[in-house]
């Protein structure tokens, strides 16, 4: 048995885009369209990390639950611990649910997926990979790859790296990986108090850092990507989204 809660890293200061928490996605700010999303997966509390007032204010608002965490906090990462030692410091929960502030169209089952690795294995963090063909894709170094150990048949896969290159050479397939993650408490407690490795600097993914320090991170596929928003683009995209949906 596992005691999970969610927790949504949320800030102000975006450099591709100030104010991101509060853009309107279909009358409802979007760090309130991800709160719900969380919620909507049904597996623990959903609490709010923030570094602005005006977003608590929306968050409780909605009805939410809300952590102020310092501005000054290098990723959401470190926000997320930050509010969980706030609000618990005993340690009841033992694992720990990063749901990305900047997705606000995450399915719940994508949640829940993540969940499942760590139900039934021992690895020390959980993410979420979809299985891709089109190899255009695979040489945007926006989109993040997975290289894989294990069988094409395994719902769960052992991450061996990470890359904005593509991932392994000569392949057919890539894995595009989603920045949904689930650590257990300890896991996420090591990452943090870790310093950024040389792998994490050269490639600017952090998660590169937790295999450098020998966590081991179990990857669910999935089918569905959902919409991040970093650009002004992105946030035309999501707006579109919810302007034919309700959720």
């Amino acid at each position: 048995m596992i005691n999970p809660v969610i927790i949504i890293p949320a800030r102000m200061s975006s450099s591709r885009l100030p104010g991101k928490p509060l853009a309107d996605l279909g009358g409802k700010p979007m760090v309130v369209r991800v709160l719900e999303r969380g919620l909507e997966a049904d597996v623990g509390p959903v609490i709010v990390a923030c570094d602005d007032p005006r977003i608590a204010d929306v968050v409780r608002d909605a009805g939410g639950r809300v952590c102020m965490t310092d501005p000054e906090l290098p990723s959401g990462s470190d926000r997320v611990y930050a509010a969980l030692c706030v609000v618990d410091p005993e340690g009841h929960h033992d694992v720990v649910i990063n749901l990305q502030g900047d997705s606000p169209t995450t399915k719940p089952d994508l949640i829940q997926a993540s969940l499942t690795v760590l139900r039934q294995s021992d690895f020390d963090i959980a993410t979420v990979a979809v299985k891709k063909t089109d190899l255009a894709e695979a040489h945007n170094p926006d989109i993040c790859k997975i290289a894989l150990a294990g069988s094409e048949n395994d719902h769960v896969r052992h991450a061996l790296y990470f890359s904005r290159s593509v991932i392994p050479a000569g392949a057919n397939i890539f894995y595009y990986h989603i920045g949904l993650y689930a650590y257990r408490r300890f896991a996420l407690k090591r990452f943090v108090q870790s310093p950024v490795s040389s792998l994490e600097a050269l490639e600017r993914l952090e998660q590169l850092r937790a295999l450098e320090i020998g966590l081991r991170i179990g990857v669910r596929l999935v089918d569905s990507i959902p919409q991040e928003v970093n650009t002004p683009e992105d946030l035309e995209r999501a707006r579109v989204y919810f302007e034919h949906h309700s959720c």
